[in-house]
């Protein structure tokens, strides 16, 4: 049983071997000028793998079936949202086809210089992640990606009292229900849906000199309910800060209001709770899911 247990702590494993000589191969088969420029491992994720190639670009690639649809929704949304951002994305530059014994498409992108605002003080972020999210969060098209891990609060109360069980030693779980219960019974979303991002953690916007420089991994994109990308702000600031990133989509969107952000908090809870109960080989995600429960459970925007 505790085998078994630890095992849930830890990212799903990888479905195939991507090393820097596969990267090579499927460059020399499919985009031969890029081929001659140098490959780094640049670490994984839950979903994907990634290599820098040369100075200026990443190659990315998913490591699980379960992310192969993802690399294909940025493939084919991200040229479309990218010009309406105030940021940079990672656009795909290059998409590839399956081959070399690799089963699945895979891109090549920008690589962004800087530092993850997980490990820098975040606080003067809160104005340009606002004017981002609002220049995200139009209606989207009829045929935008589903993501149904994203779809309702509602229809995560089972997964979200299971990783309560488990990582209960790590939070009040008191304190955890009763916000969980206020954000399930308020209003749900009435609006049309918005784009989202869907995965808007400190892990997943870059930092340069002070600026928030890019907004990566749009993986998870979808169409739904903006309470899903306003929880970042318990991931990253201070109540004061949160209510002055709160001032910033309050004056400018016409969807959000008091029911938004209820949800939004509660939004922040469960995945701060999934970060915790799956992170135990992800230092960095692990500090984002206690930072981001202590953050909810300590008080924030009603």
């Amino acid at each position: 049983m505790l085998a078994s247990w630890c095992a849930d702590m830890r990212m799903p494993e990888a479905e195939v071997s991507i090393t820097v000589d596969l990267v090579r191969a499927l460059l020399r088969e499919q985009h031969a000028d890029l081929a001659g420029l140098s490959v780094v491992d640049a670490g994984e994720g839950w979903d994907h793998r990634q290599f820098r190639l040369g100075a200026e670009l990443l190659v990315r690639l998913p490591r699980r079936q379960a992310a192969a649809a993802v690399i294909e929704h940025e493939q084919r949304w991200l040229p479309v949202l990218a010009p309406r951002l105030p940021v940079a994305v990672p656009s795909p530059v290059r998409v590839g086809q399956p081959g070399c014994d690799f089963p699945w498409a895979w891109s090549v992108a920008p690589w962004f210089t800087g530092d993850i605002a997980a490990t820098v003080n975040p606080d003067a972020l809160a104005p340009p992640l606002g004017e981002i999210l609002l220049a995200l969060h139009p209606p989207a098209p009829p045929d935008a990606p589903v993501n149904p891990f994203r779809t309702s609060l509602v229809s995560r109360s089972e997964v979200f009292a299971e990783r309560v069980s488990r990582v209960g030693h790590r939070l009040d779980r008191t304190a955890a229900a009763a916000v969980w219960d206020a954000a399930v019974r308020a209003p749900s979303w009435k609006g049309p849906p918005v784009w989202l991002h869907a995965d808007l953690h400190p892990a997943n916007l870059i930092v340069h000199d002070g600026h928030l420089a890019a907004v990566i991994d749009f993986g998870d994109l979808t169409a739904g309910d903006p309470a899903v990308d306003l929880a970042v702000a318990w991931m990253l600031w201070p109540r004061s800060i949160r209510e002055s990133f709160r001032n910033v989509v309050d004056r400018s969107s016409p969807w959000t209001d008091d029911a938004t952000w209820r949800r939004a908090r509660g939004w922040a809870l469960a995945l701060g709770v999934a970060y915790l109960a799956n992170s135990e080989d992800n230092p960095t995600m692990d500090t984002i899911g206690h930072r981001t429960v202590a953050a909810v459970l300590g008080g924030g925007p009603d």
